[in-house]
């Protein structure tokens, strides 16, 4: 090569790289996702049933109404929902709640047709608990719904019984049956007839009156507790602590 030639210098150039695409199309995208929604939502509700069409009406004039526990939803056959603004239906545990303080209310107005009520009315408490209506008949010092020591109901007490049994037989509910007695001893030989062989007596002594008007299968036990469950713990040997329960049991 001659000392004199011109040098040649090549110079490559790079790819150059691609602008940055701005995020207008994410924009311009959710809009037309956006659009279609609507589109189908008004497709939707021109072919609607009037219930569902009065029902999403009135979400938008009260959306608070749907704000209740247990509403899922704003068309009608939704697991919670409601139908038109309705209100919210009750549960199964107050439907029985009304349904057992209704037998109460009606029991209570059964039993003074009852001729003996009104001495007895004293005896017989009727109330709600949480594990059903139960309803305890109490004895006192001077008066008792047993012959005195033994399982032979006196004919005031198959009165009542007769009426509670009435009462209970519109209700689908099952029924337990308890006999309760005080601490007394009823005899100090061990292996004797004792408080426990009387309680289960008493309480199967009433069931035999009480299924005169009541199914049998609605009976579901009968028990006798003896001096376990005291009603007035503190005074043991009160005869309010001899007593006949019959509870119908809370369903659902």
């Amino acid at each position: 090569m001659s000392k004199n030639a011109p040098v040649i210098i090549v110079k490559k150039q790079g790819h150059g790289k691609h602008a940055h695409h701005g995020g207008a199309w994410k924009v311009a995208y959710a809009d037309f996702v956006t659009a279609m929604m609507a589109f189908f939502l008004v497709m939707w509700l021109v072919n609607a049933t009037p219930d569902v069409k009065n029902a999403v009406g009135s979400y938008f004039r009260d959306p608070g109404a749907f704000q209740t526990a247990g509403s899922s939803g704003i068309l009608p056959g939704e697991p919670g929902g409601l139908t038109g603004g309705e209100a919210p239906q009750p549960s199964d545990v107050e439907v029985a709640q009304a349904m057992l303080e209704r037998a109460a209310t009606q029991l209570r107005d059964a039993l003074q047709s009852v001729p003996s009520f009104k001495e007895l009315a004293d005896q017989v408490e009727i109330q709600v608990t949480p594990e059903g209506l139960r309803i305890e008949l109490l004895e006192n010092p001077d008066d008792s719904f047993f012959a005195v020591g033994r399982a032979e109901l006196r004919p005031d007490t198959v009165d009542l019984l007769h009426v509670i049994a009435d009462e209970q037989a519109k209700l689908p509910n099952h029924v337990a049956i308890e006999g309760h007695t005080d601490s007394r001893p009823y005899t100090t030989t061990a292996g004797a007839y004792g408080n426990w062989e009387l309680s289960a007596d008493r309480a199967n002594a009433a069931r035999r009156v009480i299924e005169e008007g009541l199914p049998p299968h609605r009976i579901e036990a009968v028990r006798g507790f003896a001096d376990t469950r005291l009603r007035y713990p503190n005074e043991p040997l009160d005869a309010r602590n001899r007593r006949i329960s019959v509870v119908v049991r809370r369903e659902g």
